[in-house]
């Protein structure tokens, strides 16, 4: 079994640091070789490729603009009415991606609009973000990875939780899949957030042997309280890691979650995770 790759989430990791430059940096220093950025776009990508190069990482994922935060703006992927500010931020995270040579855009698909009845609007949610969906894996099916033609376009990952017309008493995974199931798009994968999945749906053994197959980046923060994996909660990580390993996954596992302390000292989990497996480099 491979030891699984772990990406530092530098939008969440590091809030010590006020900038993403000194957050990379810092990944490089506590010994990542990869990291992931919510949102990117406060600092200019040519900054953040130089602070990731010099740190020694590989960036491996980033999400589309939110839209309008302070309206409670969370994407704008299934929002009615917000096609052209997708396509428009859709375009600025391809440039930034370009740059950074991250080869994964999560697409976040945004919340039901203010005011709306949830039942009301999802069918036509569920349209607009087809078509989104359709019209963002045409976009980066033209864009191929360096390394010439035997490499696949980018993947873009989807997060089963934004689906946000299909919230409800235990919706289960099954909408995300049906998604990308209609979109029928070769680069579209979904994200498993181990934390949302554990709070809409539980069953994670299960959901895990099912869905991972379609599955192209893992993010684990602990359940309730978003903490590290090694703070109190419902989540037994030292076992769906090793789940992870049995199944084969190949990803990356991006630490998305809120540090109850000290960055660097609330990382013993994952040095204890290295030091029984090895320090695997990202990419091998």
């Amino acid at each position: 079994m491979a030891p699984l790759r772990f990406s530092a989430n530098v939008s969440w990791l590091f809030p010590e640091l006020a900038s993403l430059s000194a957050r990379l940096r810092a990944a490089g220093s506590s010994g990542f070789q990869a990291a992931e950025i919510g949102w990117p776009y406060a600092e200019p990508p040519e900054a953040l490729a130089r602070a990731a190069r010099e740190a020694g990482l590989q960036l491996v994922l980033i999400n589309t603009p939110p839209g309008d935060r302070e309206k409670g703006e969370m994407g704008l992927g299934a929002v009615p009415g917000r096609q052209a500010a997708f396509r428009e931020g859709l375009e600025q995270a391809v440039l930034y991606a370009k740059a950074l040579g991250c080869p994964r855009i999560h697409l976040m698909a945004g919340r039901v609009p203010q005011g709306a009845d949830r039942a009301a609007v999802r069918g036509e949610m569920e349209t607009v973000f087809l078509e989104n969906l359709r019209h963002a894996a045409g976009v980066l099916a033209q864009w191929p990875r360096s390394g010439g033609p035997d490499r696949p376009c980018p993947l873009l990952s989807l997060c089963f939780w934004c689906c946000p017309w299909s919230h409800g008493p235990r919706p289960g995974l099954s909408p995300a899949a049906a998604i990308l199931q209609k979109a029928g798009s070769p680069n579209l994968q979904l994200q498993m957030d181990m934390f949302h999945w554990q709070i809409m749906d539980g069953n994670l053994t299960g959901n895990i042997r099912e869905f991972l197959p379609i599955v192209g980046h893992v993010q684990v923060a602990q359940v309730p309280g978003r903490g590290e994996p090694s703070s109190p909660g419902e989540l037994n990580f030292p076992y769906l890691f090793q789940l992870l390993e049995e199944e084969g996954y190949k990803g990356f596992v991006g630490c998305e979650y809120q540090p109850q302390g000290d960055t660097v000292e609330g990382l013993s989990w994952l040095r204890s995770y290295w030091d029984k497996r090895g320090h695997p480099r990202a990419g091998h």
